[in-house]
């Protein structure tokens, strides 16, 4: 058994299935968990239809009686609990069925309520409990049509057809059959809710990773820059005040680049079509890199032009050499770097070189650089190759394919 507690205290109600008897008394889960609506519905329908039916084959069969209505009804009720107890509905409701056809009563509207139990039987997945149940009731049919008609009211009645009987399996299978399309349909319906929230959850991740990766590549390299000049601020401080100044009015200026990144970053976050304020930043800003690396002590010499890109290429482009120059700030003894821009056959190679040695030294970095730069270059299916030279030093190389990017 389940445990639920009522809100604000108060003993515990215990429950099999469904919803706590409080719930349904205030209706919260009344219409979903007891289709009561098209119950009456049905129970009116198979009432009234049987009365015109009874009517209709008079001197045939036998006329209804309280027996008969309580039959009708008995078995058109028991569709309210066809959510929560398909398969006892589906047979119970065969079995009146079965007793009312057995007493002699008038054919009509009563097996209504057999289609809607084996219809729902079938789409909470009792399919051999629907498939059982109506095979019961057409072969009770056909024992007592061909049989047991010789001792059963009404007197006198004769022997059924055998094309009548096909006829009644014919609508059995036909019933059940719509029953298992209408199981599928559900189950592909249900499959696809899935897959498209699925879909929706995986594109919030990957968003989720895209300003991660970004408010990582943005703050590393600018933490880096503030990290370094800082130290020659403390260090120059009392013996050189102009050169600590200097540090400081670097370490302003990175900081204010940071904010204005972050604050981009994060406009992405507000609401959905609202364009960015300011372009997001590719190799045309490659000079102000540089720029801010020659404030960390760090000089970088640049070979080549860079080429006009598709957005996503230039932006990840731009992280790469800013994350790269960023370690080589960190973790590289050489104050000096070069970055290579070379394209050609559809792609853009991009080669960040420094002379190391490795310092050694922990500059408070995530650890999570070179994973974020082969992140973007295999959203855009390029590499990248990261490690030390034969001669010394470091090198970052990244090939982005750039045809793919073009075509989209």
């Amino acid at each position: 058994m389940d445990e639920q507690r009522v809100p604000g205290g108060g003993p515990p109600q215990w429950r099999r299935h469904g919803p706590s008897w409080g719930n349904l008394r205030d209706g919260g889960d009344w219409g979903a968990r007891w289709p009561w609506r098209s119950t009456v519905l049905v129970t009116v329908f198979v009432l009234i239809g049987s009365n015109f039916a009874a009517h209709a084959q008079e001197g045939g069969r036998a006329s209804l009686d309280v027996f008969a209505r309580v039959l009708l009804f008995a078995g058109a009720g028991l569709l309210l609990w066809r959510k929560r107890y398909p398969v006892v509905v589906a047979f119970g409701t065969a079995a009146a069925a079965m007793v009312y056809l057995g007493a002699g009563y008038a054919y009509g509207p009563v097996f209504l309520t057999v289609a809607v139990a084996c219809f729902s039987a079938v789409v909470a997945g009792h399919r051999w409990a629907a498939w059982s149940a109506a095979g019961m009731l057409w072969a009770g049919h056909v024992l007592v049509a061909h049989w047991l008609y010789r001792w059963l009211p009404p007197s006198g009645d004769s022997s059924a057809s055998w094309w009548q009987e096909v006829g009644a399996a014919t609508w059995v299978v036909a019933i059940v059959a719509l029953s298992e399309l209408a199981r599928v349909r559900r189950e592909q319906w249900a499959r696809e809710r899935a897959e498209r929230a699925q879909a929706a959850r995986r594109r919030a991740d990957e968003e989720r990773l895209r300003i991660a990766r970004e408010l990582h590549d943005v703050l590393a390299h600018s933490i880096s820059v503030i990290n370094v000049q800082a130290g020659v601020g403390l260090a120059l401080l009392d013996t050189d005040p102009e050169q600590a100044r200097t540090a400081l009015t670097t370490i302003k200026a990175a900081s204010k680049e940071a904010l204005g990144e972050v604050r981009q970053v994060l406009d992405t976050l507000r609401t959905p079509g609202d364009a960015p304020r300011t372009p997001a930043p590719g190799l045309g800003r490659l000079p102000e890199l540089v720029e801010q690396a020659a404030g960390a002590g760090l000089t970088v010499e640049v070979e080549g032009q860079p080429p006009g890109l598709p957005p996503g290429a230039d932006l990840a482009a731009f992280r790469i050499v800013q994350e790269a120059l960023t370690n080589v700030v960190r973790h590289s003894g050489s104050r000096h770097a070069r970055v290579h821009l070379e394209y050609g056959g559809g792609a853009l190679r991009l080669c960040i070189d420094d002379d190391g040695p490795a310092t050694g030294a922990d500059v408070g970095g995530s650890g999570n650089g070179l994973a974020g730069m082969r992140e973007r270059a295999a959203a855009l299916g390029g590499t990248i190759e990261a490690g030390p030279r034969p001669d010394g030093g470091f090198r970052v190389l990244a090939v982005l394919p750039l045809k793919a990017e073009e075509d989209r």
